[in-house]
């Protein structure tokens, strides 16, 4: 699976997406291959994951890369996704986030706001308690979940 995600990342690097999530899900018939993909600037939208998917089929096609039958499915990771990785976590800096916890921390056991900073060590988050702005670092060690989510 290295192989083919350096060949779907260098096709998205060419058409300015990155790579969020590859599965290969073999118990459907026949097997998924799914590509959830992010736009290094600004949305992602249905013509970016048409023009991807396009490529990428193409590419697959050209290395003959599965001599089976398969279905290939290009698509955004959705508007609440979990965050996986650092790189993740850092790339959502700015962004409304959930935070659930390991071990509660000042009395929560989860917390939703703006994600304001991210290291290697934690995170930052800036939440409304009542009517007064308070701010949250959280150890990456406590972290059960991480999401993005819609601000209502």
């Amino acid at each position: 699976m290295d192989h083919l995600n350096k060949w779907i990342e260098e096709v998205l690097d060419e058409n300015e997406c990155s790579l969020y999530e590859l599965e290969w899900l073999t118990n459907q018939n026949p097997p998924l291959l799914r590509i959830s993909i992010e736009k290094k600037q600004g949305v992602i939208d249905l013509d970016t994951c048409a023009k991807c998917s396009d490529a990428i089929s193409t590419m697959l096609d050209e290395k003959d890369w599965f001599q089976k039958e398969y279905m290939l499915e290009v698509c955004s990771p959705g508007a609440e996704r979990e965050l996986k990785t650092d790189e993740q976590i850092q790339n959502a800096v700015g962004s409304y986030v959930h935070v659930k916890f390991k071990d509660p921390k000042q009395g929560l056991d989860c917390v939703t706001g703006d994600l304001v900073d991210a290291n290697d060590e934690d995170i930052t988050v800036s939440y409304k308690d009542k009517t007064r702005t308070k701010k949250i670092t959280i150890e990456k060690s406590n972290i059960a979940l991480i999401m993005t989510a819609v601000k209502l």
